[in-house]
């Protein structure tokens, strides 16, 4: 698997929910899992049995993030592009939608930070994708589910 980008923001988050996993979770389900030995038959325990299923699913997520976090590679980003006014990671970009005039703001971000909903797309979409490395000014075309797309780059921050 590539090492897929991300920002020390989205990195630290990512390690904040490891700690808590590892540290917190753990403890807690194995202090239920103790709790729920004592009520006696662990054979129709329904407690029992459920904190198993948590302690697995705790287990099997740290997992994933312990190898997610060794395969990332932490890019920096001041907000403004990378330096020679070229949206990359961590741009705050506006684009004029050739079509039907409307403008947007869009921050382009990593992977696990994207949410669509509040302007903020991942580097890997087909938008991020399209806008990275382009300058204020540029026409670019984007392929996405609903056909292609074509906007103007207004503003690059």
């Amino acid at each position: 698997m590539p090492d897929q980008i991300i920002s020390q923001e989205g990195f630290n988050k990512l390690q904040e929910e490891l700690d808590l996993l590892t540290n917190v979770k753990r403890r807690e389900i194995a202090d239920r899992i103790e709790k729920a030995k004592e009520l006696g038959d662990l054979s129709e325990n329904a407690e029992y049995h459920e904190a198993k299923d948590a302690q697995a699913f705790n287990d099997g997520r740290i997992i994933e993030l312990s190898t997610l976090l060794k395969n990332l590679t932490v890019v920096e980003s001041d907000g403004h592009g990378n330096g020679d006014g070229k949206a990359a990671m961590g741009s705050k970009i506006t684009v004029k939608n050739l079509k039907n005039g409307e403008e947007k703001q869009y921050s382009i971000v990593s992977f696990n930070e994207a949410d669509p909903g509040q302007g903020k797309i991942s580097n890997e979409s087909p938008l991020g994708l399209a806008f990275l490395g382009h300058r204020k000014g540029d026409e670019v075309e984007v392929t996405t589910p609903r056909g292609e797309l074509k906007y103007k780059i207004l503003r690059i921050e």
